[in-house]
Protein backbone atom coordinates (compact mmCIF):
# COMPACT_ATOMS: atom_id res chain seq x y z
CA UNK A 1 0.00 0.00 0.00
CA UNK A 2 1.22 3.78 -0.48
CA UNK A 3 -0.93 6.57 0.51
CA UNK A 4 -0.78 10.49 -0.09
CA UNK A 5 -3.49 12.28 1.09
CA UNK A 6 -5.53 8.90 1.73
CA UNK A 7 -9.36 9.05 1.23
CA UNK A 8 -11.00 7.67 4.62
CA UNK A 9 -12.81 4.27 3.26
CA UNK A 10 -17.06 4.49 3.18
CA UNK A 11 -17.53 3.41 6.27
CA UNK A 12 -14.12 4.35 8.73
CA UNK A 13 -13.53 2.00 11.40
CA UNK A 14 -13.84 4.26 14.79
CA UNK A 15 -13.58 1.40 17.17
CA UNK A 16 -10.85 1.99 19.88
CA UNK A 17 -11.29 5.82 19.48
CA UNK A 18 -14.89 6.82 18.91
CA UNK A 19 -14.95 10.20 17.92
CA UNK A 20 -17.48 11.35 20.61
CA UNK A 21 -14.47 10.57 23.08
CA UNK A 22 -11.47 11.57 20.71
CA UNK A 23 -13.29 15.05 19.95
CA UNK A 24 -14.06 15.57 23.67
CA UNK A 25 -10.84 15.10 24.57
CA UNK A 26 -8.67 16.90 21.54
CA UNK A 27 -11.00 20.41 21.99
CA UNK A 28 -9.96 20.10 25.55
CA UNK A 29 -6.33 19.45 25.15
CA UNK A 30 -5.96 21.67 22.08
CA UNK A 31 -8.29 24.66 22.99
CA UNK A 32 -10.21 24.54 20.18
CA UNK A 33 -14.33 23.93 20.63
CA UNK A 34 -13.83 22.82 16.74
CA UNK A 35 -12.53 19.17 17.82
CA UNK A 36 -15.47 18.66 19.08
CA UNK A 37 -17.25 17.52 16.21
CA UNK A 38 -14.80 15.59 14.53
CA UNK A 39 -14.61 12.46 12.17
CA UNK A 40 -12.75 9.17 12.62
CA UNK A 41 -10.88 6.23 10.47
CA UNK A 42 -8.71 3.82 11.20
CA UNK A 43 -5.73 4.33 8.58
CA UNK A 44 -4.86 0.17 7.88
CA UNK A 45 -2.19 -1.37 7.11
CA UNK A 46 -0.31 -1.47 10.66
CA UNK A 47 0.66 -4.68 12.52
CA UNK A 48 1.55 -3.01 15.65
CA UNK A 49 -0.14 -0.14 17.04
CA UNK A 50 -3.47 1.37 15.70
CA UNK A 51 -3.25 4.61 13.93
CA UNK A 52 -6.34 7.28 13.29
CA UNK A 53 -6.71 9.95 11.35
CA UNK A 54 -8.66 12.57 12.91
CA UNK A 55 -9.96 15.65 11.08
CA UNK A 56 -12.60 18.20 11.50
CA UNK A 57 -12.74 22.46 10.61
CA UNK A 58 -9.81 22.86 12.98
CA UNK A 59 -7.20 20.63 10.79
CA UNK A 60 -5.83 17.18 10.72
CA UNK A 61 -4.04 15.04 13.27
CA UNK A 62 -2.97 11.27 13.96
CA UNK A 63 -3.69 9.51 16.79
CA UNK A 64 -1.82 6.76 17.98
CA UNK A 65 -2.48 3.86 20.68
CA UNK A 66 -1.79 0.46 21.88
CA UNK A 67 -4.32 -2.86 20.19
CA UNK A 68 -7.56 -3.25 22.00
CA UNK A 69 -7.12 -5.77 24.70
CA UNK A 70 -4.14 -7.30 26.71
CA UNK A 71 -0.57 -6.52 25.45
CA UNK A 72 2.86 -7.64 26.44
CA UNK A 73 4.32 -6.19 28.98
CA UNK A 74 7.13 -3.36 27.43
CA UNK A 75 5.36 -3.75 24.33
CA UNK A 76 3.18 -0.69 22.94
CA UNK A 77 4.46 2.23 24.80
CA UNK A 78 3.04 5.34 23.63
CA UNK A 79 5.20 7.26 26.08
CA UNK A 80 8.38 6.20 24.30
CA UNK A 81 7.07 7.38 20.98
CA UNK A 82 5.95 10.39 21.88
CA UNK A 83 9.25 11.08 23.88
CA UNK A 84 11.48 10.28 21.23
CA UNK A 85 9.69 12.21 18.35
CA UNK A 86 9.43 15.20 20.58
CA UNK A 87 13.42 15.00 21.14
CA UNK A 88 14.17 14.31 17.51
CA UNK A 89 12.25 17.40 16.39
CA UNK A 90 14.39 20.29 14.75
CA UNK A 91 17.25 17.73 13.99
CA UNK A 92 18.04 16.39 10.72
CA UNK A 93 15.93 13.18 11.12
CA UNK A 94 12.49 14.17 9.88
CA UNK A 95 9.46 13.34 12.35
CA UNK A 96 6.24 14.37 12.69
CA UNK A 97 5.58 17.54 15.31
CA UNK A 98 3.91 15.88 18.54
CA UNK A 99 1.21 17.65 20.25
CA UNK A 100 -0.82 15.98 23.02
CA UNK A 101 0.73 13.05 25.03
CA UNK A 102 -2.55 11.22 26.76
CA UNK A 103 -3.18 8.94 29.67
CA UNK A 104 -4.83 5.93 30.10
CA UNK A 105 -7.19 7.69 32.57
CA UNK A 106 -8.78 9.74 29.79
CA UNK A 107 -11.83 9.02 28.00
CA UNK A 108 -10.05 6.48 25.84
CA UNK A 109 -8.90 4.29 28.19
CA UNK A 110 -4.97 4.03 27.31
CA UNK A 111 -2.18 5.85 26.82
CA UNK A 112 -2.18 7.91 23.65
CA UNK A 113 -0.56 10.32 21.38
CA UNK A 114 -1.54 12.79 19.07
CA UNK A 115 1.06 14.51 15.97
CA UNK A 116 0.73 16.86 13.38
CA UNK A 117 -0.42 14.68 9.58
CA UNK A 118 2.60 14.49 7.19
CA UNK A 119 1.55 13.91 3.97
CA UNK A 120 3.46 11.36 2.12
CA UNK A 121 3.70 8.28 0.32
CA UNK A 122 3.92 5.06 3.29
CA UNK A 123 5.43 2.34 0.42
CA UNK A 124 3.96 -1.35 1.83
CA UNK A 125 3.27 -3.13 -1.11
CA UNK A 126 4.67 -1.19 -4.16
CA UNK A 127 5.50 2.20 -5.20
CA UNK A 128 2.64 4.62 -6.62
CA UNK A 129 2.07 4.50 -10.22
CA UNK A 130 3.86 7.28 -12.10
CA UNK A 131 6.58 8.06 -9.06
CA UNK A 132 9.98 6.75 -8.96
CA UNK A 133 9.88 5.19 -12.21
CA UNK A 134 13.48 5.57 -12.98
CA UNK A 135 16.52 3.23 -11.69
CA UNK A 136 18.23 6.33 -10.60
CA UNK A 137 14.95 7.26 -8.89
CA UNK A 138 14.60 4.37 -7.02
CA UNK A 139 18.57 4.67 -6.22
CA UNK A 140 17.63 7.54 -4.33
CA UNK A 141 15.38 6.20 -2.15
CA UNK A 142 17.17 3.25 -1.07
CA UNK A 143 20.49 6.30 -0.50
CA UNK A 144 17.75 8.32 1.67
CA UNK A 145 17.07 5.22 3.61
CA UNK A 146 20.34 4.76 4.67
CA UNK A 147 21.46 8.50 4.95
CA UNK A 148 18.74 8.72 7.57
CA UNK A 149 19.59 5.92 9.55
CA UNK A 150 22.84 6.82 9.99
CA UNK A 151 22.08 10.78 10.66
CA UNK A 152 19.97 9.00 13.79
CA UNK A 153 23.19 7.33 14.76
CA UNK A 154 25.36 9.78 14.83
CA UNK A 155 23.10 11.68 16.83
CA UNK A 156 24.48 12.53 20.34
CA UNK A 157 21.94 11.42 23.27
CA UNK A 158 22.31 13.70 25.93
CA UNK A 159 21.96 16.88 23.29
CA UNK A 160 18.22 16.01 22.81
CA UNK A 161 17.56 15.05 26.25
CA UNK A 162 17.80 11.16 25.95
CA UNK A 163 20.73 10.39 27.76
CA UNK A 164 18.45 8.37 30.40
CA UNK A 165 16.33 6.91 27.10
CA UNK A 166 18.01 3.32 27.80
CA UNK A 167 20.54 1.22 29.39
CA UNK A 168 23.40 0.83 26.74
CA UNK A 169 25.31 -1.92 29.22
CA UNK A 170 24.73 -5.32 27.87
CA UNK A 171 22.12 -4.14 25.68
CA UNK A 172 21.93 -7.07 22.89
CA UNK A 173 22.10 -9.41 25.77
CA UNK A 174 18.98 -8.24 27.15
CA UNK A 175 17.24 -7.93 23.84
CA UNK A 176 18.01 -11.60 23.54
CA UNK A 177 16.37 -12.07 26.49
CA UNK A 178 13.50 -9.76 26.03
CA UNK A 179 12.76 -11.24 23.04
CA UNK A 180 12.13 -14.68 23.82
CA UNK A 181 10.47 -13.31 26.89
CA UNK A 182 7.85 -12.02 24.36
CA UNK A 183 8.21 -15.99 22.47
CA UNK A 184 7.15 -17.69 25.43
CA UNK A 185 4.05 -15.32 25.88
CA UNK A 186 2.96 -15.42 22.33
CA UNK A 187 3.84 -18.66 20.98
CA UNK A 188 1.14 -21.43 20.33
CA UNK A 189 3.36 -24.44 19.54
CA UNK A 190 7.22 -25.50 20.81
CA UNK A 191 9.47 -24.72 17.72
CA UNK A 192 12.62 -26.59 19.19
CA UNK A 193 14.91 -24.39 16.43
CA UNK A 194 13.88 -21.40 17.35
CA UNK A 195 15.79 -22.55 21.10
CA UNK A 196 18.32 -23.46 19.56
CA UNK A 197 18.79 -20.18 17.23
CA UNK A 198 18.33 -18.33 20.66
CA UNK A 199 20.75 -20.22 22.63
CA UNK A 200 23.19 -19.99 19.59
CA UNK A 201 22.41 -15.74 19.61
CA UNK A 202 22.81 -15.81 23.70
CA UNK A 203 26.47 -17.51 23.37
CA UNK A 204 27.91 -15.25 20.88
CA UNK A 205 26.68 -11.55 21.60
CA UNK A 206 29.15 -8.85 20.41
CA UNK A 207 30.43 -6.20 21.81
CA UNK A 208 28.72 -2.99 20.56
CA UNK A 209 31.10 -0.68 18.68
CA UNK A 210 28.91 2.41 19.59
CA UNK A 211 25.69 3.36 21.46
CA UNK A 212 23.05 5.46 19.43
CA UNK A 213 19.38 6.63 19.57
CA UNK A 214 18.16 3.00 17.87
CA UNK A 215 14.45 2.74 16.44
CA UNK A 216 14.03 -0.27 16.38
CA UNK A 217 11.49 -1.17 13.37
CA UNK A 218 13.61 0.77 10.36
CA UNK A 219 12.56 -0.29 7.10
CA UNK A 220 10.91 1.65 4.39
CA UNK A 221 7.96 1.06 5.08
CA UNK A 222 8.36 2.83 8.81
CA UNK A 223 9.15 6.07 7.06
CA UNK A 224 6.74 8.72 4.52
CA UNK A 225 8.52 9.23 1.58
CA UNK A 226 8.24 13.01 -0.21
CA UNK A 227 4.59 12.93 -2.31
CA UNK A 228 6.90 13.71 -5.65
CA UNK A 229 10.07 13.89 -4.96
CA UNK A 230 11.71 10.27 -4.64
CA UNK A 231 15.04 10.43 -2.78
CA UNK A 232 13.30 12.51 -0.19
CA UNK A 233 11.98 11.67 3.17
CA UNK A 234 9.86 13.18 4.70
CA UNK A 235 8.63 11.58 8.29
CA UNK A 236 10.29 8.48 9.90
CA UNK A 237 7.66 6.65 11.63
CA UNK A 238 6.45 4.07 14.31
CA UNK A 239 9.22 4.80 16.96
CA UNK A 240 7.55 2.36 19.77
CA UNK A 241 10.78 -0.01 20.17
CA UNK A 242 13.17 2.43 20.15
CA UNK A 243 15.70 3.28 22.84
CA UNK A 244 19.29 3.78 23.50
CA UNK A 245 21.77 0.44 21.95
CA UNK A 246 23.78 -0.91 19.48
CA UNK A 247 23.12 0.63 16.11
CA UNK A 248 23.82 -2.02 13.85
CA UNK A 249 20.50 -3.61 14.96
CA UNK A 250 18.75 -1.06 12.98
CA UNK A 251 20.84 -1.79 9.99
CA UNK A 252 20.24 -5.45 9.98
CA UNK A 253 16.69 -4.54 10.50
CA UNK A 254 16.34 -2.78 7.83
CA UNK A 255 18.35 -5.58 5.91
CA UNK A 256 16.15 -8.42 6.69
CA UNK A 257 13.18 -6.51 5.24
CA UNK A 258 15.16 -5.48 1.93
CA UNK A 259 15.01 -7.92 -1.13
CA UNK A 260 16.91 -8.38 -4.09
CA UNK A 261 15.42 -10.11 -7.43
CA UNK A 262 18.10 -12.77 -7.05
CA UNK A 263 16.83 -14.13 -3.61
CA UNK A 264 16.93 -17.55 -2.59
CA UNK A 265 13.98 -19.68 -1.81
CA UNK A 266 15.36 -19.33 2.19
CA UNK A 267 14.71 -15.27 2.17
CA UNK A 268 11.78 -15.49 -0.30
CA UNK A 269 9.83 -17.65 2.21
CA UNK A 270 11.52 -15.24 4.58
CA UNK A 271 9.89 -12.07 3.52
CA UNK A 272 7.27 -10.37 4.99
CA UNK A 273 6.35 -7.61 2.84
CA UNK A 274 6.14 -7.72 -1.15
CA UNK A 275 9.61 -7.00 -2.64
CA UNK A 276 9.24 -3.53 -3.45
CA UNK A 277 12.96 -3.09 -3.08
CA UNK A 278 14.16 -6.25 -5.93
CA UNK A 279 13.26 -3.27 -8.75
CA UNK A 280 16.13 -2.00 -10.20
CA UNK A 281 17.58 0.90 -9.10
CA UNK A 282 17.26 -0.19 -5.63
CA UNK A 283 20.74 -0.66 -3.94
CA UNK A 284 21.63 -4.55 -2.51
CA UNK A 285 21.94 -5.06 0.61
CA UNK A 286 25.84 -5.42 0.20
CA UNK A 287 25.71 -1.80 -1.12
CA UNK A 288 23.55 -0.83 1.96
CA UNK A 289 26.08 -2.20 3.92
CA UNK A 290 28.98 -0.42 2.25
CA UNK A 291 27.30 2.74 1.91
CA UNK A 292 26.00 2.58 5.71
CA UNK A 293 29.64 2.02 6.74
CA UNK A 294 30.96 5.15 4.65
CA UNK A 295 28.55 7.29 6.25
CA UNK A 296 29.56 6.27 9.82
CA UNK A 297 32.51 4.89 10.14
CA UNK A 298 31.41 1.68 11.65
CA UNK A 299 32.79 -1.97 11.30
CA UNK A 300 29.97 -3.37 9.31
CA UNK A 301 31.86 -6.80 9.23
CA UNK A 302 30.11 -8.49 12.03
CA UNK A 303 26.43 -7.61 10.06
CA UNK A 304 25.76 -11.07 9.84
CA UNK A 305 25.42 -11.93 14.04
CA UNK A 306 22.98 -8.82 13.89
CA UNK A 307 20.88 -10.06 10.84
CA UNK A 308 20.44 -13.22 12.14
CA UNK A 309 18.97 -11.51 15.86
CA UNK A 310 17.15 -9.48 13.50
CA UNK A 311 15.34 -12.47 12.08
CA UNK A 312 14.96 -14.38 15.27
CA UNK A 313 12.85 -11.21 16.53
CA UNK A 314 11.34 -11.18 12.92
CA UNK A 315 9.78 -14.70 13.88
CA UNK A 316 8.78 -13.61 17.45
CA UNK A 317 7.00 -10.53 15.81
CA UNK A 318 4.81 -12.03 13.44
CA UNK A 319 3.92 -14.76 16.26
CA UNK A 320 2.98 -11.71 18.38
CA UNK A 321 0.62 -10.48 15.13
CA UNK A 322 -0.62 -14.16 15.22
CA UNK A 323 -1.75 -13.78 19.17
CA UNK A 324 -3.35 -10.57 18.68
CA UNK A 325 -5.24 -11.01 15.81
CA UNK A 326 -6.40 -14.41 17.66
CA UNK A 327 -7.53 -12.46 20.85
CA UNK A 328 -9.19 -9.76 18.67
CA UNK A 329 -6.77 -6.76 19.33
CA UNK A 330 -6.31 -5.72 16.20
CA UNK A 331 -8.57 -3.97 13.48
CA UNK A 332 -9.23 -3.64 9.70
CA UNK A 333 -7.11 -5.67 7.34
CA UNK A 334 -4.05 -6.42 6.68
CA UNK A 335 -2.99 -8.62 8.99
CA UNK A 336 -2.99 -11.83 6.72
CA UNK A 337 1.25 -12.87 6.92
CA UNK A 338 2.71 -15.93 4.95
CA UNK A 339 2.35 -18.72 5.60
CA UNK A 340 5.14 -20.60 7.77
CA UNK A 341 6.38 -16.95 7.92
CA UNK A 342 7.65 -17.96 11.74
CA UNK A 343 9.90 -20.94 11.02
CA UNK A 344 10.96 -19.14 7.43
CA UNK A 345 12.29 -16.27 9.95
CA UNK A 346 14.51 -19.00 11.84
CA UNK A 347 15.87 -20.68 8.76
CA UNK A 348 17.08 -17.11 7.67
CA UNK A 349 17.93 -16.10 10.87
CA UNK A 350 20.08 -19.56 11.47
CA UNK A 351 21.80 -19.30 7.89
CA UNK A 352 22.87 -15.57 8.49
CA UNK A 353 24.63 -17.16 11.93
CA UNK A 354 25.96 -19.98 10.65
CA UNK A 355 27.35 -17.85 7.69
CA UNK A 356 29.03 -15.34 10.42
CA UNK A 357 30.46 -17.84 11.85
CA UNK A 358 32.31 -19.16 8.87
CA UNK A 359 33.71 -15.47 7.98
Amino acid sequence: MSRVDRDPPETPIVEGAEPRLVGALLARALHDRRWADCEVALIPGGKSNLTYRVWSDAGEVILRRPPLGHVLPTAHDMGREYRVLSALRGTAVPVPRTLLLGSDDSELGVQFYVMERTVGHICRDDLPPGYAETPAERAAIGEALVEVLATLHAIDPESVGLREFGRPEGFMERQVRRWSGQWERSKTKELPVLDDLRDALSSSVPAAAQTSIVHGDYRLDNTMLHPTTPGEIVAVLDWELSTLGDPLTDLATLLAYWSEDDDDEVLIRARLCPPVTAAPGFPTRAEVIQRYGELTGLDVSGIGWYLAFAFFKLAIICQGIVARVAGGAMLGPGFDLPNGIVEASISAGRRHLDLSETT
